[in-house]
């Protein structure tokens, strides 16, 4: 009977998990209250500033001033929660459209170079190799080579002028043919931000698909489906691509809070976006002084804490994806 009960033990302890391994990826992260409570942070936020895009969320615009003295620096109050700056504006519609920058700057940088760019140029590199993996490696260690921000920064500062001419020749035109006011957007600093972010995040994250692409390809289902006849697009899009996808979603999500604290300090810097056009690193260096610290310290402490609360909860939610994507986690 003894033999017996450590039998049934042990079958019941082998029995395999149900369901897909993505499955149960997500069963582990929502079981740590670290991650949910990191992707409600950053979906709470992310939606504020989207939700920018169809309207103001608060009753006041965020270039809306009141110049009277009892509304200019106002403390928080129930009219204005954060309070409102030397111009009488509500802080809390600032910073909310603040983060509508970071949203469109994180995540049209992230798509272009680290997903679209990366991606394909390390699939490409590590599957085929040869010169093509050669001219892809070199061409990263140049970019490598500099000082990634102090680079962004050189194009940010040298294209932005033909980047306004060109906008300013067409933007009329589809301006009266749409009803949206592409200049007061800020499309221009838009364009000229994320397009030099994305041409220097793609290393990594080429460098990491490519790392991957050279383990999965000298798996044994890797040479059956090759021996089976599949094409090299097939066997890339199908049979590689869903195997390296946990560290590319890891790297995707630290990359965010990165890329979002770069924006920050090339506004800081003021090369990024431009007044009037909301940005919490312009909010930062408008009000990043002793004195404003002393007297009124609102004006710099809830920007502040916006970016410090994003930033990082996108970098615990990052550990937490790691684990739980992690195929020897229990």
């Amino acid at each position: 009977m003894k033999t017996n009960s450590n039998n049934d033990l042990n079958i019941k302890c082998e029995q395999p998990r149900t369901g897909s391994l993505w499955s149960q990826s997500l069963h582990r992260l929502l079981r740590k209250k670290i991650a949910v409570v990191c992707l409600i942070t950053i979906s709470i936020m992310y939606l504020a500033g989207a939700i920018t895009i169809f309207g103001s969320p608060t009753p006041y615009g965020y270039n809306e001033q009141h110049l009277t003295i009892e509304e200019v620096k106002q403390g928080p109050s129930l009219a204005h929660p954060f309070g409102t700056d030397r111009l009488g504006r509500d802080l809390l519609t600032r910073v909310i459209y603040g983060l509508r920058t970071t949203v469109i700057i994180t995540l049209i940088s992230i798509l272009t170079g680290s997903l679209i760019l990366g991606i394909s140029l390390g699939l490409i590199s590590g599957y085929f190799e040869g010169w093509a993996d050669l001219i892809i490696m070199r061409v990263g260690e140049i970019f490598l080579s500099f000082p990634g921000l102090l680079l962004v920064i050189l194009i940010a500062a040298t294209i932005k002028p033909r980047v306004r001419d060109w906008v300013s020749e067409w933007a009329p035109g589809f301006e009266s043919f749409s009803g949206i006011d592409l200049i007061s957007l800020g499309i221009v600093d838009y364009f000229v931000i994320f397009g030099a972010m994305s041409a220097f995040s793609w290393v990594g994250m080429a460098r990491l698909v490519r790392g991957q692409v050279l383990h999965v390809k000298q798996s044994q289902y890797i040479e059956a489906a090759r021996a089976m006849g599949a094409s090299n697009y097939r066997i890339l899009v199908y049979h590689i691509m869903p195997n390296i996808i946990s560290p590319v979603i890891v790297l995707v999500s630290m990359g965010m809070g990165t890329t979002a604290g770069s924006e920050i300090i090339l506004s800081w810097l003021g090369i990024g976006i431009q007044p009037p056009t909301p940005s919490l690193g312009v909010m930062i260096f408008e009000n990043g002084s002793i004195g404003v610290l002393r007297s009124d310290p609102h004006l710099i402490m809830f920007p502040i804490m916006t970016v410090t609360i994003l930033i990082f909860a996108f970098n615990l939610l990052g550990d937490a994806l790691n684990d739980a994507l992690n195929p020897r986690a229990r």
